[in-house]
């Protein structure tokens, strides 16, 4: 019975197969939704204003942020808890793909969401005067949160991996 039990539970990863697959269909949305902001740029670049066409370059780094982590999770997700890609030989494999375990990759997620939380605070501060000052504070506090998330997670990781060696 407890064969069955472990079978099945190790089975059950394969649940998770298509869920990495739907994060490549959010990879296409991104790359849509990044060209067609890049489009609608094209027409007013020589009327549009300085600020305009860095908050533009600020929001489409944001996208490409996104979209790498996405494919950072789904590519070492898919290979850490379901199975090992075959990648053929005449394909370039990536230099980080197996080498990520899910702390490693845990700690990568976090430092990729304070990148992407300091692209959108800079956003918020190029457009500073539009934005009321009580949301630009909820937005530092967020920023924050997620600076000091990242770094707890960093430093418990190299904790536990300090005493894993011990």
């Amino acid at each position: 019975m407890e064969r069955i039990v472990e079978n099945l539970m190790y089975s059950l990863r394969w649940l998770l197969a298509p869920i990495y697959l739907g994060l490549s269909i959010a990879v296409m949305l991104l790359g849509v939704k990044f060209f067609q902001e890049l489009f609608h740029a094209i027409p007013l670049i020589f009327t549009m204003a300085e600020v305009d066409l860095i908050l533009l370059t600020l929001t489409l780094i944001d996208i490409a942020l996104v979209g790498g982590l996405l494919v950072m999770v789904m590519l070492s997700g898919y290979e850490n808890f379901v199975s090992t890609l075959n990648i053929s030989g005449d394909t370039e494999k990536l230099a980080w793909l197996g080498k990520i375990d899910s702390g490693g990759l845990k700690n990568k997620v976090a430092a990729s969401i304070v990148a992407i939380s300091s692209i959108h605070l800079l956003k918020v501060f190029m457009n500073a005067e539009n934005i009321s000052i009580d949301k630009i504070k909820w937005y530092v506090l967020i920023h924050l949160t997620f600076v000091g998330s990242a770094f707890a997670m960093g430093y418990l990781d190299k904790l536990t991996r300090k005493s894993g060696n011990d």
